[in-house]
């Protein structure tokens, strides 16, 4: 068996045939040469493979598919032509019932492997009855091909531009705005920017599309103050496209690969749009955070919501709040509910929304939740529950250290990385709590993220 001071047992251009007996956290299907790691892009699990050898580290190889022996039942033809170049969907060669199953067994793989916790029972992953055009946001880098400018998704492992013009799980207007901006951008002459010599105007195009209103946002993301007619730009995208109500230019001069900048302003229209989602109201700015699947938002909030038992008098600490969506959801259920948020123009906007939705039961707070969880609990702020919500890291030692010294006898956990989400769970047991359910919520049909929502209670 291969290990780390062994020679891998494959090498580069190899043709080898293998069984794919799992997949990875980016949708790979992993095999095992003597132990020995290799990922294939677009291999199923259970399929026969002959595969190219195209990339071997010490610790693991990834290659190419040369020929599929034996077909997985769950494999199906992918219904989009750019499947395999753009890099924007991992999963549409599978059979959406079968990612449902991949996905749950990843989250329970996780809890097992990372946390621990075999004896977890993970629950079928709630799906989509129509899992296409889902997405209300869009966010593409520009690029130029034949000499036009064009926006897409990045080919896969690059930062070269696929062009395109239709997407299967973009809503229809995002698509219909994107085109427009790109037609627009043409027209005016733009110039793209280079990530080579830093030059060039248009970098990225954002568009974002409220689900309950229908007003649509473009942010253009520019390297440059100097926008030459850009107002004029902005008008007439708008008369293009009449569901347009906000065009917003964000300056990022910086050679780096994070999309959005603090510099911005309105071009044209108002400096938000306003959503409506299950009974509440919500501002969506150019910078704010917002899920992109308003259908199994609700879905994942309910879960949310139900997992924390609330019966109208329970205190509700919302960690990681954003925008404060989860925490307006709770504070319909809950006495009160504090939210925690360390970007202070999210933290704004949930004020924003708070009073937009006539909700005084909720409270937020700006600062690191590593910071202020723990002096709510030393100030003796006793929480019935806790909600967590972290970015894909995870929590820091200190907010998980902070939930144990507080004895918050209801911790609801709502992760987008079941290699974080198991790692904290393992924290948690190891400091009095239970996991009792663990429900998967697919937010993101056909690629390979999932959504988890977990509750533990306290022994």
């Amino acid at each position: 068996m291969a290990d780390s001071l062994s020679r891998p047992p494959v090498s580069r251009g190899d043709e080898i045939v293998v069984t794919i007996d799992n997949h990875s956290s980016e949708g790979d299907g992993v095999a095992h040469v003597d132990g020995f790691a290799l990922f294939v892009h677009g291999a199923i699990a259970g399929e026969e493979v002959r595969v190219r050898v195209d990339e071997v580290k010490p610790t693991y190889a990834r290659g190419t598919i040369k020929d599929i022996l034996a077909p997985s039942a769950a494999r199906v033809v992918a219904p989009c032509q750019l499947f395999g170049r753009c890099g924007g969907c991992q999963l549409l060669h599978v059979d959406y019932r079968a990612q449902l199953q991949m996905k749950r067994q990843r989250v329970a793989d996780a809890l097992q492997r990372i946390g621990g916790l075999a004896e977890v029972e993970v629950r079928p992953t709630i799906g989509m009855a129509e899992p296409w055009y889902y997405r209300n946001k869009v966010q593409y880098p520009v690029g130029t091909e034949g000499g036009l400018i064009v926006a897409g998704c990045y080919r896969r492992g690059t930062h070269q531009v696929v062009r395109t013009e239709g997407c299967l799980i973009q809503h229809p207007l995002n698509t219909r705005v994107m085109n427009a901006v790109i037609e627009t951008a043409r027209r005016y002459g733009l110039t793209v920017y280079d990530e080579d010599t830093g030059k060039g105007l248009l970098r990225y195009v954002l568009v974002k599309r409220a689900h309950g209103t229908g007003a649509a946002m473009v942010v253009l993301v520019t390297a440059e103050r100097k926008f030459p007619k850009g107002r004029q730009f902005a008008a007439d995208l708008a008369r293009k496209v009449p569901k347009i109500a906000s065009v917003v230019q964000n300056v990022n001069p910086a050679r780096t690969n994070r999309v959005l900048a603090q510099l911005q302003w309105v071009l044209w229209g108002a400096p938000y749009i306003v959503d409506e989602l299950d009974g509440l109201r919500f501002r969506i700015s150019a910078t704010s955070f917002y899920q992109v699947n308003p259908e199994q938002t609700v879905a994942l909030y309910r879960q949310a919501v139900a997992a924390a038992g609330l019966t109208g008098n329970e205190l509700v600490l919302d960690a990681y709040c954003g925008v404060g969506t989860m925490a307006l959801f709770m504070a319909r259920a809950a006495r009160k509910v504090y939210g925690i948020e360390a970007v202070e123009e999210a933290v704004k906007d949930a004020r924003s929304n708070a009073q937009l939705n006539s909700i005084g039961n909720v409270e937020f707070v700006v600062g690191r939740v590593e910071q202020v969880l723990p002096q709510l609990v030393a100030e003796g702020l006793a929480f019935d529950v806790v909600v967590l919500d972290p970015p894909r890291a995870g929590c820091q030692p200190q907010v998980l250290e902070a939930l144990a010294a507080s004895c918050v006898g209801r911790v609801v956990y709502v992760s987008c990385n079941p290699a974080t989400l198991a790692r904290d769970l393992s924290i948690l047991a190891a400091s009095g709590y239970r996991v009792l359910n663990v429900q998967p919520v697919d937010m993101f049909p056909h690629t390979s993220h999932v959504e988890t929502v977990v509750l533990m209670s306290r022994l």
